[in-house]
């Protein structure tokens, strides 16, 4: 495991400002190129994939949950 090096080439410095502009990403692109990317996010979130089926047994809501 010493000789695991990060691969430099995919990593890009920027400012927070820049790294927190997506907006001029997704200007130029479709509304399905937009939906494509959220379909990427969502997926890469619930650690799915479009052939994977959702468990919902795993999450739950209730109507009316109690404040605590």
């Amino acid at each position: 495991m010493d000789n695991i090096r990060m691969d430099r080439s995919v990593v890009s410095k920027s400012s927070f400002e820049e790294a927190d502009d997506h907006v001029t990403f997704y200007n130029d692109k479709t509304p399905m190129e937009r939906l494509f990317y959220v379909c990427d996010i969502i997926n890469s979130i619930f650690d799915s994939s479009p052939e994977k089926k959702v468990d919902r047994t795993i999450f739950s809501a209730r109507k009316h949950a109690e404040r605590i």
